[in-house]
Order: C-alpha cells, then structure tokens, then sequence
C-alpha cells in the first residue's frame, strides 16, 4: 500500500494587519485574526502592524512584523544588524528598562498563577540589571560551510529555522569574541576539513579582578581528523589572536588542548566581594553573564543573612560560585553537584583560595538524598541554584532539614513557582522574590526567591 504524502500547505504570501493586544511570555505579540490567537514576533503591546506569516498551526498562527504602523513608547532601533533574523536575541526591540519589567512580570504572573490569595504576601526585590551589551561569556557558535553564502558561517542559528545567520559580528558577545567572527570563518574555509566543523564553543575568562582584560578559550568540535595543514593553520590561529584552542574530536571527555602547549587546560573569573578567584575548564558551566554574576552572589548571600556560627547547605552547587562566597562568611558550608567532576573543581578552588570551612560532596539531586551523609547533619540556612527542571524531586527532603532560611536561584519562572508552592505547604512562607537580567535582549528569567520556616518571627529571619 502506498503511503499518502502530506505536503504541508502554502504560508499566505501577502501581510496581514494586526493589533497587538499584550506579550505572551516568549515577548511575542498576541493578536486576533478571524478570532484565531496569533503570536507575532517582534511585536509590542499596543501597537499595529503588518505581519508576515512563519507558521500556521490548527490551533494559533506565528507570524513576524514587517510594518510597525503604530508604535510602542518602549520600542528602540535595535543596535544589531541582525537582531531581526539572529535567533541569539529576541527583544532588543525594546528598551532594557523595560525588558527587564516585562521579565518581572512574567515571573510575578507564574507565582499567582500556582498560589492562593492567601499565600500571595511577599514583597518584590529591587530588579538587578548591569551591562546591556557584549555581557556574554559562553556561547555555542554553530558552524557550516554554505557555498552560496560565500563559505563558512559562524554564528548563531535564525529565528525560526536550522539554518545559521549569516553575521560578521554580535553585539551580546564579549566585544573580543565578536571580533574574532571574520577571522573565524576565513580560518573554517581555509581548512581541508572544514566541512567537518559543526560548531565552536566559546568560553571567556579575566585576567585581572576588574576583569576589563579577557582570556578567550574556543573549543572547535571536529567530525573528522585535522590534517597536518589544517593544525599548522590552527596553530597559527591561535597565535595571531592570542586565544586558547581546544580540539574535541568525539564526545565532552575527548575535549583537549592544542594551544598554547601547556598541561594547564584552566580560566579564571573572579569575585572582588569576597577575595576570591575561581579556576574553570573552558566546558565547565560558568554563569554567561560576569558582571551579573558578582552582583548575584552578593544579593544571594546578603539575602541568606549569612552569619559566623551558620552552617549552610549549597545545593546543586557547581564549582563553588556561591559555596565558597558563603563559606567566608558561615562556620561551614557545604556544597552538593551531581558531577564529579565539578565537585573536583569546587575542591580545587577551596583550596587555591585557602577556604578550609567548605566541603564538597557528588550526589544525584533528581533522587532523594536523606541517606547521604551530609545530608544527616543540622544546616541552618540552604542555597539552591537548580537547572531549568527545577527541584520538585527533593523539595519535601530539603523541607525536612528543617533551615531557617532558604535562598532559592531559579532560571524558570515556572518551576520556581511550582517549587514555591510545595515548599510553602511543607512549611515556609515566600517572603521577597525579583528578577535580575542575566542575559538582556532576551525572555530568559533570572530570579530570586526568599523563603524563612513559617514557625519563626520575621524577628528572627
């Protein structure tokens, strides 16, 4: 029996006029059409528009602006030539101060949507913002060699497709990072394997505590062996730019380094605050944003009221971005990652920075960890900085330590708002929550959530 072919239908070719009626959370306008939701990218809340449709579901349509016919007071020219293709960015149609109400908004909106009237009396936090621009660290850069484009594109991917943009510059990338786009994709064309190059990850660090000097570490993913030719160019590369290069011929294990021909594969980023500088592997998850970062710890342990007899709990901890912060403070700390290999690494900087009162320990955060060791000592205050997933599988067990405090950082509006309502009804009250914007120019929201034991006195928070 043959199989039917379904082809999919034919997008409307001419624009539609549209008024744009609020944002969805993903910042694109939501408008009407025959009664029909549509989202439309690249929209503001109250404007008119001529949109061109991207997407036609049963159940909404996607379209893009073309036309801004009545704008908004928060629109802006966008500083990038590509921000309208670019996937990398998708509001830098409007102002930052705005972005970052819209973002508060969004995470205000989630609590609500999982808290009764009743559980809803926190306050809001003041909004941390920094730098708008050339704020970004780490990237994964997409790599293809596209004859009709000329040769390689190095970049990252357009809206609504595979394809990758074709762009000579970026302005959310550390400015150093942008620069080196041209000289990259001139270097993917001049190799004899450079079809074989999917992608490049970006890693920076700083060479100083006012962090104005960067290293730049780039990890080139590679399908197939470099020539002989091919590494002389490599090589070269890395000289004329001054920049680290590491190869990764198969998985995250096999990541190597190629220059300079040393046996220390390390960044550093550094938090003036507290006097400490922190060695990381160019793969090791680091926060993208450096100066959102110094900012971050310092709210998140003055929100912890960190004390000298406090012993605290950091969990899902990393390389120790906010232990060894807390450990200057506390009597002890300890922190909790599923990766060994980042538990080495928090280790590694404990020691570097002669912290003696924090300990690190490997655990599977998704399963309950009551029969864990440390989980069997008294914490009086914990920190949490789960993934995107959230922490519902161990929020009961973190409740039954039984902390006075809990600081939790979140990268999902949504599971933060799903955790909240567990841990309130396992007993804490949501004090203070707000939003600090990690990555500008984008719908990401970072925030912070402030949780005290329900059965204590504000005077004893």
């Amino acid at each position: 029996m043959s199989r039917r072919r379904f082809r999919r239908k034919k997008l409307p070719q001419e624009l539609v006029n549209v008024d744009i009626e609020a944002l969805n959370h993903e910042g694109r306008g939501i408008a009407r059409i025959e009664g029909k939701v549509a989202f439309v990218d690249g929209a503001l809340k109250g404007e008119n528009v001529d949109a061109r449709y991207v997407h036609r579901r049963s159940n909404l349509d996607e379209l893009k602006a073309e036309n801004i016919n009545q704008s908004s007071s928060y629109r802006v020219d966008p500083i990038c030539k590509f921000s309208g293709i670019c996937g990398g960015c998708s509001l830098q149609h409007m102002n930052t101060t705005q972005q970052i109400i819209f973002k508060e908004g969004v995470l205000i909106e989630k609590l609500k949507q999982e808290l009764s009237d009743r559980e809803i009396t926190f306050k809001t936090l003041n909004r941390i913002s920094g730098d708008h621009w050339n704020y970004r660290r780490k990237a994964r850069l997409a790599v293809r060699v596209v004859e009709k484009k000329g040769g390689a594109l190095v970049g990252f991917r357009e809206k609504y497709s595979s394809f990758i943009t074709d762009m000579d510059d970026c302005k959310v990338i550390v400015a150093e990072v942008a620069q080196l786009i041209v000289p990259l994709r001139r270097l993917i064309n001049s190799l004899d394997i450079g079809n074989y190059v999917p992608q490049i990850e970006v890693a920076v660090g700083e060479e100083s505590d006012c962090g104005s000097k960067k290293k730049i570490a780039l990890v080139i993913r590679h399908l197939q062996e470099f020539t002989d030719t091919d590494l002389v160019s490599l090589l070269q590369f890395g000289k004329d730019y001054a920049i680290e290069l590491y190869l990764q011929p198969k998985g995250v294990g096999s990541v190597h380094k190629f220059f300079p021909a040393d046996d220390f594969p390390r960044l550093q980023y550094f938090l003036p605050a507290f006097d400490l500088k922190f060695l990381f592997h160019p793969m090791d998850f680091t926060q993208v944003n450096a100066g959102l970062n110094r900012s971050i710890v310092s709210h998140a342990v003055d929100l912890l009221k960190v004390r000298k007899q406090d012993t605290v709990l950091d969990l899902f901890c990393g390389l120790g971005n906010f232990t060894l912060p807390i450990a200057t403070r506390a009597l002890s700390v300890v922190g909790v990652e599923g990766s060994l290999e980042m538990v080495a690494r928090g280790t590694e900087n404990a020691k570097n920075n002669d912290i003696l009162n924090a300990e690190f320990y490997a655990a599977d955060l998704t399963k309950c960890f009551k029969h864990e060791k440390w989980a069997e000592r008294t914490y009086d205050k914990i920190l949490l900085d789960p993934p995107r997933s959230g922490a519902i599988e161990i929020i009961e067990a973190i409740s039954a330590i039984g902390a006075k405090k809990i600081v939790y950082i979140s990268c999902n509006p949504s599971t933060l708002a799903r955790d909240t309502k567990v841990l309130i009804g396992s007993g804490y009250r949501l004090l203070a929550t707000g939003v600090m914007d990690m990555f500008p120019h984008t719908t990401h929201v970072e925030s912070v959530a402030e949780f005290q034991r329900a059965d204590l006195s504000l005077e004893e928070n």
